[in-house]
């Protein structure tokens, strides 16, 4: 064994030394021979959340991932093989984003494949931001850059996790947009064909009209934003109007009815009848529907195909036209609906054709007020708006054909059986659950899934063309030729030069959304399919560790899909972590421009200390991080300083020799005592971890540390150092070692890299692999008395009377009466050696205090 205990021992450069050490000797590698043998029970599976690799880590990423670390290390550690991938998620919008700022270009795919393409720019992160300056190249051009791009965050990123520390086996990392995955999605996909639960429709789809795109629901997010009530003349036949207040003046060439609630007074006789719409003259239904608002404008609304969510609800139910006029570029489509007729009503829709909504909006009240069917002025207003998650304009509704998978919104059966594998899975907190039953009972439609983007896992499916060109049945590829993409590749059964033409074929030009492959993480790092042995042995996986926010989108939609193929649960426990707030408790994200980058936080402060700032915050507990004053990050860089000193502090003292096949006993009150605290702090820690509130395991480690450190190795070095007997120095020495042993072991999920250094200065393997510490180890039998708590009391009560007389702490003492519980007289010894008393009385009484005491007079201070 190695004993060479640095001179100084040091926190900086420890990841440097380490990390690749882990490496060599695969410390964290996944024993799949061990696995396979022993069964699942000896495994500990990880669906790791794969970040989305498009940019940069925020420090919201290491806290998560650090939580999900923490109960991995702790499961190695109790001998549980582990299973802990890492994906990428490198596909999708955030990466065509990033990938058109980066290199100043956007993909029109109507242009042909460039060999010798070169982009005009590197690194040009903001400065392509409109597509008018960015160049236009073919699709297969950008996913090149695409995928060279993300291959190089991806490197980053690793880089960033090898630093914080995450115990992951390299060996087992998987990208979203590679051919395991593709594969795993396009089969998922095919099977849900299969079985009835993909299907394609034309139906009222959310559109962001900067991305050109569909957005599902999950992908929503309410902004508030200024708006307008304009209210507008509506005429009956008997030349009455009834007025209705709307913010969206510009769809009204796409109105269809009014509505207002059934018990509504007001307008109940009128259900039935007919108005025309202003300025164009079309006749529309007064309808009865319970979502009408009573107590809103005027309580009866227009609905337009479509303004908003609530419009395509009515549309549904209602049974009413659809005269959509907002095209996929969000600007108003250049034909009317055929119910706009005469001169003057085409004319008026003239005005609005081919303007952007806020330009028609514009255009739309000047006519109205030209015409009086504009009652007074626009009343401003503030109202939430649908926006997509990563878009910076509102969603507009259009009606496209798009594919779905069934998710519960429309089969009570399905909704049911979600709802009960939501009551299978061990939510940490408890309370995120509710998130998840929230969310599976207020679906309102089935999960969109196509995307009208280009990088992305293709939608495998091809369409055969009549003799007039017009599309007909799907055509699905073999399981076995998987992955394919309809884009390039021919449809079975067809030659290449019969694409798009009559009687030919044509391919798929979607692809789908990033979540439709993230959700199989399961089964893409577990080799569904193509590994079932080892399936078998990691599914369903032991636990899912994300954040909050995703519970709707990520969490949800795996529980879908393996519900779907394999009615079950995908893992057994889910840990949610809280969010990372600024410190005026906002949330911290890149839209608020409050974003903290980890790289320069673990540079300059070690990734232990950000690690114990991680630690110290329970599941779906927020915490808040002020990157000006780190003050939780400094505490946990003190706590990794302190476990090297003090462990250096007790390696200067020897190990007791022993003879073979003998041990040396503890026997001494105090460090029996001390023994006895520690176990009960190895049994409160172990079973917070299994309940994976790994906080409450650092609290009490943590607390007991700094009390071992302050208060026992004061007591006892003397004791050590040679002070009384050999047999009372053995003891002391032996109870020592054997405490730095376990505070190691309990300390090493926190702070792998300063618990490493230490172990390695008398061990030869790691301490990540070591066996967890049990309170069978230490060797007591008797609960703690209290005897510690005692004694620590007395030592804080002799130094304050020695501060009381302004003396040093290094002062001698010729004499000192001690009141206190009688107990303490086991440690009488190691209170007179660490308190310089000569003679030292004790007196029974409930508080701990020093009665008096007789100072050596003009003693010269002594070094101890």
């Amino acid at each position: 064994m190695s004993s060479s205990v640095p001179e100084k021992p040091a926190l900086e450069g420890l990841e440097d030394k380490w990390a690749p050490v882990w490496e060599n000797e695969g410390t964290y590698r996944f024993d799949r021979q061990k696995a396979l043998t022993d069964g699942s029970d000896c495994v500990f599976s990880v669906d790791t959340p794969p970040p989305t690799a498009s940019g940069s880590l925020h420090i919201g990423h290491v806290f998560s991932y650090t939580h999900m670390d923490l109960v991995t290390r702790f499961q190695r550690m109790r001998g549980k093989e582990i299973f802990y991938p890492m994906g990428w998620d490198d596909n999708g919008l955030p990466t065509e984003r990033r990938v058109q700022n980066y290199y100043g270009v956007r993909c029109d795919p109507t242009l042909p494949y460039d060999e010798s393409f070169e982009p005009p720019q590197q690194g040009g992160e903001g400065k392509s931001t409109k597509a008018a300056a960015q160049l236009p190249i073919s699709r297969r051009n950008f996913v090149q850059l695409c995928e060279t791009l993300t291959a190089e965050d991806e490197k980053q990123f690793e880089d960033l996790w090898r630093q914080l520390g995450l115990s992951v086996d390299w060996n087992l990392t998987y990208r979203t947009i590679g051919d395991d995955a593709q594969r795993a999605a396009q089969r998922a996909f095919l099977r849900n064909l299969d079985r009835g639960e993909a299907y394609q429709a034309f139906a009222p789809t959310l559109w962001d009209v900067t991305f050109r795109t569909a957005v599902a629901q999950a992908e929503l997010e309410d902004k508030e934003q200024p708006a307008a009530y304009h209210r507008l003349a509506f005429h009956q036949a008997d030349g009455d109007d009834i007025h209705i207040e709307t913010t969206r003046p510009e769809l009204l060439p796409a109105c269809v009815a009014l509505v207002a609630h059934p018990d509504d007074e007001r307008y109940k006789h009128l259900f039935g009848t007919m108005v025309t719409t202003p300025i164009f003259g079309v006749e529309v239904p007064i309808l009865a529907h319970h979502l009408a608002q009573q107590d809103k404008g005027s309580g009866i609304a227009m609905i337009c195909t479509f303004g908003d969510v609530t419009d395509v609800v009515w549309w549904r139910e209602l049974d009413l036209p659809n005269r959509t006029i907002i095209g996929a570029d969000g600007r108003i489509i250049a034909d009317a609906p055929d119910v706009i007729v005469g001169d003057a009503a085409q004319a008026a829709y003239g005005e609005l054709a081919g303007k952007t909504v806020f330009s028609a909006k514009a255009a739309m009240v000047a006519l109205l007020k030209a015409s009086g069917e504009m009652i007074g002025d626009a009343k401003p207003i503030q109202h939430q708006v649908k926006f997509f998650e990563k878009g910076d304009k509102p969603l507009e509704i259009i009606s496209t054909r798009q594919w779905y998978i069934t998710n519960g919104a429309r089969d009570e059966k399905l909704r049911g059986r979600l709802l009960e594998a939501g009551k299978q899975i061990n939510f940490t907190p408890d309370h995120m659950r509710v998130r998840y039953d929230n969310w599976v009972g207020g679906l309102t439609g089935d999960w969109l899934i196509s995307r009208q983007r280009f990088f992305g896992v293709p939608i495998p499916v091809w369409y055969e063309l009549d003799a007039d060109g017009e599309k007909g049945a799907p055509i699905v590829p073999s399981e076995a030729s998987l992955p394919i993409d309809p884009s390039s590749d021919t449809a079975p059964g067809y030659t290449e030069d019969q694409r798009g033409v009559p009687g030919g074929f044509e391919g798929e030009l979607d692809i789908m959304d990033t979540w439709a492959t993230s959700s199989l993480t399961p089964q893409i790092a577990g080799g569904w399919e193509t590994d079932p042995e080892l399936f078998t042995v990691v599914f369903p996986y032991s636990l899912r560790s994300q954040g909050q926010d995703i519970i709707r989108t990520w969490l949800f939609s795996t529980a879908l899909r393996s519900e779907l193929e394999h009615g079950t649960v995908p893992w057994k426990n889910a840990g949610i972590s809280g969010f990372i707030v600024d410190p005026d408790r906002k949330k911290m994200s890149k839209s608020k421009g409050n974003v903290v980058t980890p790289k320069g936080m673990l540079d300059d402060h070690g990734s232990d200390a950000v690690r114990y700032w991680a630690a110290s915050s329970r599941l779906g507990t927020d915490a808040a991080f002020d990157p000006q004053n780190p003050k939780q990050i400094k505490i946990g860089r003190r706590l990794a300083i302190k476990v090297l000193n003090a462990s250096k502090f007790v390696y200067s003292f020897p190990a007791p020799a022993v003879a073979a096949g003998s041990t040396v006993v503890v026997t001494e009150a105090l460090d029996l005592e001390m023994l006895a605290e520690l176990a009960s702090v190895v049994d409160q820690a172990t079973t917070a971890l299994d309940n994976f509130d790994h906080a409450k395991a650092l609290e009490v480690t943590e607390k007991f540390f700094w009390t071992f450190c302050d208060d026992y190795l004061e007591l006892v070095k003397e004791r050590a150092y040679g002070a009384g007997t050999p047999e009372a120095q053995a003891s002391a020495n032996r109870a020592l070692h054997t405490a730095i042993d376990v505070f190691l072991r309990l300390f090493a999920p926190y702070l792998p890299f300063a618990t490493e250094e230490v172990w390695r200065w008398t061990h030869d393997t790691s301490v990540h692999s070591a066996s967890w510490p049990t309170a069978d180890e230490l060797g007591v039998t008797a609960e703690p008395s209290g005897l510690f708590h005692a004694v620590s009391q007395a030592l804080i009560s002799i130094r304050r009377a020695k501060t009381d007389a302004k003396a040093s702490q290094k002062t001698e003492v010729t004499s000192a009466t001690l009141a206190g519980p009688a107990l303490i007289a086991a440690a009488i010894d190691d209170l007179k050696a660490v308190g310089r008393i000569h003679d030292l009385t004790i007196v029974e009484a409930e508080e701990i205090e020093v009665r008096d005491i007789v100072l050596v007079e003009a003693a010269p201070e002594t070094s101890s």
